[in-house]
């Protein structure tokens, strides 16, 4: 990203859709993204009423009255097609932070393993989607909320078929697949100056947490904090395929092995 372009995406009206927007942290980070100047900020839910009842609460808070929600369900592609079909006008910023763990493993209505399906594909399907919407909006940008708790992923058991499901292993092999896949969306992203990165947002407590058997020690704000400052930084312009803990680039050792990146990438087309 170039000087110029980060100046041209400073003073336009930004449009920022964020998934998970009725839970904990995506709800922060909706409500500090209508605090901000000339921004239009899209919550994406599945549940109607709690959607609703989200953007009056941002409305209230934020006195932004260009707030709104938008209905799907990010573990299944066709939901996200429609609402790509439908949607109309800019994508500056995309911000994935949907989310499941659920204690035993379930499927999609399509047969997909429900962790995998939201956490992963979820956060595929959705950039696959928006990427021409994002593109013609460039300089624009996508933030993957992701965590430092990731490992465990193994590209041939990934919908956990031959393993014993546990839902805090499913949760790191998805968290290491977010940080991964982000490094393949940059490099196919860079040329059309969308920035594609991803954060660990904090140990916040939350639904997700409890389902893992975790509290959290920080508040859904301070978990908005550095997806926040990703998506508005210039930071976040500049820099591409890299990951955040608390607002600082750490090296990833899941992005170094470019082999093992390109083959999750190609096994998440195949959905």
């Amino acid at each position: 990203m170039d000087n110029e372009a980060t100046q041209i995406e400073g003073t336009a009206k930004r449009t920022v859709l964020v998934t998970g927007a009725t839970g904990a942290i995506g709800k922060a980070i909706s409500r500090q993204m209508a605090a901000r100047d000339n921004h239009t900020v899209v919550l994406l839910c599945r549940n109607e009423q709690k959607g609703r009842q989200a953007v009056e609460e941002i409305k209230h808070a934020t006195g932004n009255e260009d707030v709104r929600y938008e209905l799907a369900d990010v573990s299944r592609h066709a939901s996200i097609q429609a609402l790509a079909d439908r949607w109309s006008g800019r994508l500056d910023v995309l911000i994935n932070n949907a989310g499941a763990t659920p204690r035993r493993r379930q499927e999609t209505p399509e047969g997909i393993e429900l962790q995998f399906a939201t956490n992963v594909l979820g956060y595929f399907w959705m950039t696959e989607a928006f990427s021409e919407a994002l593109k013609q909006s460039a300089p624009a940008r996508v933030i993957n909320v992701a965590s430092y708790w990731a490992g465990d992923l193994d590209t041939n058991d990934l919908e956990f078929k031959r393993r014993r499901y546990n839902n805090g292993t499913a949760y790191r092999q998805s968290k290491q697949a977010n940080r991964m896949l982000t490094a393949a969306f940059a490099e196919r992203f860079e040329p059309y100056q969308v920035t594609v990165n991803v954060c660990h947002p904090g140990d916040v407590n939350s639904q997700l947490s409890n389902d893992l058997g975790f509290g959290g020690s920080e508040s859904p704000d301070a978990g908005a904090r550095t997806p926040v400052w990703l998506a508005t930084d210039p930071t976040g312009a500049l820099e591409t395929g890299k990951y955040f803990e608390h607002m600082r680039a750490v090296r990833d050792r899941f992005t170094a092995d470019r082999s093992a990146v390109d083959a999750l990438y190609k096994a998440c087309l195949d959905y």
